[in-house]
């Protein structure tokens, strides 16, 4: 690993470009702990453009930690709705009732305090105290590791130990004294921006000079990409029972994927299945209700971590007459108006058939009869 060319001179056109060139962000504004650490819990794994209205939605409901404290479960995860990952969500309200219970209501001010929070890692923590404190911490993202793999020229896979302890170390020494907050994201705001993971902006780079990527000309090889998560395929089937005019659904597990989120039953269609016998069964281990399958909903297809899902949807009817669902695999279960299915929080997949059913004359005509 070779040394920066210029590592004061890096720094500071570093925070001078971000000065000029930062986007207008509403955690900026105040820089208050609550803020930072909701901004940047929201962008784990989210793209900054996508959290900005998520935040000011969740900002305007939840103003403060005691508010936050307070928030109802479901009311908070259908804030959260579209976000995925779900449990960060969680973690939020985990952490709020206990700063508000046991500290009360302020947030941490150092970074083993802010570390202990439910859903805080290391770099969430190293975020909060130089954005929201301006202490001299890091914040190593995906962003920061690619600028760094192109400033020092790093010709193995970024997530090797070595280089994330060579990245750690260089940028803590950089951190300009008494500019952490400025510091830290003008890195995370250049690898967004200018820095991009294909094609980037070298020639409006502030930084250009001191890029030992760029001076041999290995800018578009670097970062060295690392093994490659393979995505995996998966069928699954689910059905919207229908009785008076209401639609099943039930909660989800804690211990499941998308924890106490609703859902419509459903599962894997398994080999030498149709999706109709995939549903049929499924509704059955489930619940323990007879249905048949009355027509097609839809199919719609999602992603989430490593897995691409194709979701066939129907309408189902019982089978022998109307029997109450049992919860066997769920927290609670309820029959609900089509209208009230906007207020409560679902996976993507299912949400994608709630938008269907409601313009599906199909559907009307079901509830006719």
């Amino acid at each position: 690993m070779t040394a920066c060319m210029n590592e004061p001179a890096f720094s500071r056109f570093l925070v001078d470009w971000f000065a000029v060139n930062q986007r207008d962000l509403p955690w900026r504004h105040t820089y208050q702990p609550y803020h930072v650490w909701l901004s940047e819990i929201m962008a784990q794994q989210t793209q900054l453009g996508r959290v900005v209205g998520y935040f000011e939605r969740f900002v305007a409901r939840y103003p403060d930690l005691h508010a936050l404290a307070h928030a109802q479960e479901d009311e908070a995860l259908k804030l959260w709705e579209g976000l995925g990952y779900y449990n960060r969500c969680r973690n939020l309200l985990k952490a709020a009732r206990l700063l508000v219970a046991e500290h009360g209501g302020l947030f941490p001010v150092t970074h083993a305090g802010v570390l202990s929070l439910p859903g805080v890692g290391p770099y969430t923590a190293g975020a909060v105290m130089a954005i929201a404190y301006n202490e001299p911490h890091t914040a190593i993202d995906a962003n920061v590791e690619r600028v760094f793999s192109r400033v020092y020229n790093l010709d193995r896979p970024v997530k090797i130990a070595a280089n994330q302890a060579f990245i750690e170390d260089r940028a803590l020494a950089l951190i300009p004294e008494g500019r952490a907050r400025e510091f830290n994201q003008a890195l995370m705001e250049l690898g967004a921006l200018v820095c991009t993971p294909k094609s980037p902006s070298c020639d409006i780079c502030p930084v250009e000079p001191h890029c030992l990527a760029r001076s041999k000309g290995l800018e578009e090889v670097r970062p060295v990409p690392g093994k490659r998560t393979e995505v995996q395929h998966i069928s699954v089937a689910t059905g919207v029972l229908v009785h008076e005019n209401r639609f099943y659904i039930q909660k989800r597990r804690l211990d499941d994927v998308w924890p106490g989120l609703w859902e419509f039953p459903g599962g894997g269609i398994e080999p030498g299945e149709t999706p109709e016998q995939a549903v049929v069964r499924e509704y059955l281990e489930e619940t323990g209700v007879d249905v048949q399958p009355l027509l097609p909903l839809a199919t719609v297809s999602y992603s989430y971590t490593r897995f691409r899902v194709t979701l066939h949807g129907f309408y189902l009817d019982f089978s022998q007459g109307f029997q109450q669902p049992a919860l066997y695999e769920a927290l609670e279960g309820r029959f609900v108006a089509l209208a009230n299915l906007d207020g409560l929080a679902f996976p993507a997949g299912h949400r994608k058939l709630i938008s269907i059913m409601r313009t599906d004359a199909r559907l009307l005509e079901i509830l006719k009869n």
